[in-house]
């Protein structure tokens, strides 16, 4: 959740770790600080508050150094401060730390340290950290040139939980050690510079070649240089990846914020998502290189994910189920990894993480390996966490999604599950073929049916003023567009702090009907045929109750007596969904706006959860 930056070349690096802290803002943070080796000492400059609070910090436009570290800290353990924020150091101002994660036993450890003589300043958990490298550091008579690093693996070997750590010292001036266990931490290459963050958009402007560590792997940086070790501190070979993302990509390039330009964004991510995998009805997975014989022997397919992926993989679920014929069940992340699932070799299990790194879904990615599963990791991000876990790896190709809350992500995985669910059921033949390919030639046609429905924003502009003050919304649907409800709802808790509700049409009379009272707001989306009907008697109910309604259909309703309707284009019904919350999205954001919130950065969410 927090940001991580780090520095080592020719340049002077106060400049371009808080120019990284800026990109990672979008993670959620409370706090921010940057660590410089200044000749013979180590200068720290932190505060709590916002990123750009740095730059009237006395004394930080005096530092000439080229070696830092940086952070942006969202407050786990103690309040946000002056004194929690990072970087940290240890009692004799030796070594500073930078960390991302949570230290499980710091308590036991700070004990331990107490003892010994250490003092704390701070409430952290990371405060531990360098302290233990500082007594680690003390109590290696060894004279080589790996004293530092060896007592930075006897810390890390110390703690339990999640960490990326970077590690600088007045004792090696011109070195930095980086090291990372269930939290993620890149590598840039340069030319006689190296670039250290958490996550790509903070250094892609410096560099498109990148290092991906591994758990529990030591990365020992020079300035033209970097070394890496295993725990038993023998060196290993890595190799870097290039990174094909536009650095512009992770800028507004003249939008107002970076939600909305995600949101136009869409049809391009579709677009690029689907890119060679569907052509000429022929659906190719290289990757995957599924027989009949195998996909046969499957009896059960688990999608597991958090938050926005968990809804994409509630749309996805339709299509498995309906044109493969194999029970497909849609789990939170955070619960299937403590409810023992039924998982065996015959369990295909498909994990969704726009970043790679969130830490509930890797867990729980890790326990169905565990039990025998064929896995298949879905990431935005080459080379993240999850895709050196999973047995295969299936990117979309939505580019940097910046804003908090996501969008392009949702419909690009959407759009690639509905390619793995068609090149499935391509193999089994188990569902009706005419029904399969016109699936997919709707599929084509996605990217320009979603820039017509961005075309169309006037009315969501008109109707979020109507009612941007209101304290209850409700989101009904059917079918996939209950799926689509879930998340048209999530997307107004995250950046309005609307209180909304998506609910299964059928079930407002098992309860909800209660909370519809006059002047209500209920938004219905009626994209299935088959339902049509049905869902027109459900929006009666809350219309006869007093409810003000936005209807977001693909049918031919003008004359049923519904206010205020957004048309968007006919679609087959599995894969509406895609097309049905780009008017959602819309809508949030323009309440947001009205409201004057921070619509890129709302109030306690951040963009990578990477702890639990």
């Amino acid at each position: 959740m927090c940001g991580i930056v780090g520095y080592i070349g020719s340049k002077k690096v106060s400049p371009i770790l808080i120019q990284g802290l800026t990109r990672l803002e979008y993670r959620g943070y409370d706090s921010a600080g940057i660590a410089v080796i200044e000749g013979n000492k180590i200068e720290v400059k932190k505060d709590k508050g916002r990123v750009n609070n740095l730059y009237s910090l006395d004394g930080i436009d005096d530092l000439k150094g080229t070696i830092g570290i940086a952070h942006t800290r969202w407050a786990t353990h103690g309040k946000p401060s002056k004194e929690n924020s990072h970087p940290h150091m240890d009692n004799d101002k030796i070594f500073a730390v930078v960390h991302n994660g949570i230290i499980e036993n710091y308590n036991e450890l700070r004990e331990k340290l107490i003892e010994k003589g250490y003092e704390f300043i701070s409430q952290t958990d990371t405060e531990v950290i360098p302290n233990l490298i500082n007594y680690y550091y003390k109590e290696d008579n060894e004279k080589d040139n790996l004293k530092l690093l060896r007592a930075v693996k006897n810390t890390c070997m110390d703690l339990k939980g999640s960490f990326a750590l970077e590690i600088i010292s007045i004792r090696e001036p011109d070195n930095m050690i980086v090291v990372r266990k269930d939290s993620p931490l890149v590598i840039g290459k340069g030319n006689g510079e190296n670039y250290i963050a958490s996550d790509i958009p903070a250094i892609l402007s410096y560099t498109k070649d990148f290092y991906f560590l591994n758990d529990y792997e030591f990365a020992y940086l020079s300035r033209d240089n970097v070394k890496f070790y295993d725990t038993n501190l023998n060196e290993i070979k890595k190799i870097t990846k290039s990174i094909e993302w536009d650095s512009k990509g992770a800028e507004k390039a003249g939008y107002e914020h970076f939600m909305l330009k995600e949101i136009y964004e869409q049809p391009k991510a579709i677009r690029e998502t689907i890119g060679t995998r569907l052509n000429n009805s022929k659906i190719c997975f290289d990757e995957l290189n599924f027989t009949k014989e195998y996909l046969e022997s499957v009896n059960k397919i688990y999608i597991v994910a958090c938050g926005t992926a968990m809804h994409a993989g509630l749309v996805a679920k339709n299509m498995f189920e309906k044109l493969c014929k194999i029970q497909t069940e849609v789990d939170i992340a955070s619960e299937f990894r403590y409810r023992d699932p039924l998982i065996d070799n015959k369990t295909l299990a498909i994990f969704i993480s726009q970043s790679g790194e969130t830490a509930d879904t890797i867990a729980a990615l890790k326990l169905a390996k565990s039990k025998g599963a064929k896995t298949i990791a879905i990431s935005n991000v080459i080379g993240s966490s999850i895709t050196r876990e999973a047995d295969n790896t299936i990117y979309t190709h939505a580019g940097p999604e910046i804003a908090v809350a996501s969008t392009k992500a949702y419909t690009a995985q959407i759009t690639i599950l509905s390619l793995i669910a068609l090149y499935c059921a391509d193999i089994l033949r188990r569902a009706d073929i005419i029904k399969i390919e016109e699936i997919k030639q709707d599929l084509l046609k996605l990217p320009a049916k979603a820039s017509k429905v961005l075309k169309n924003v006037e009315e969501i502009k008109k109707f979020a003023k109507r009612v941007y003050k209101e304290k209850d919304m409700f989101f009904l649907g059917r079918g996939v567009d209950y799926s689509a409800s879930l998340e048209g709802s999530l997307k107004l808790k995250e950046i309005s702090y609307i209180h909304s509700e998506g609910y299964a049409s059928g079930e407002l009379k098992h309860g909800p009907i209660a909370l519809i009272d006059t002047g209500i707001t209920v938004i219905a989306t009626i994209t299935d045929k088959a339902l049509v009907e049905k869902s027109i008697s459900n929006v009666q109910e809350v219309i006869t109750r007093g409810a003000k309604i936005l209807l977001i259909t693909n049918q031919n309703l003008e004359n049923k007596g519904f206010e205020t309707i957004i048309n968007i284009p006919e679609v087959a019904t599995e894969l509406s969904p895609v097309l049905s919350i780009i008017p959602l999205q819309l809508l949030a954001y323009y309440i947001s706006k009205e409201k004057g919130l921070d619509v890129d950065k709302p109030r306690n969410l951040a963009k990578s959860v990477t702890v639990e």
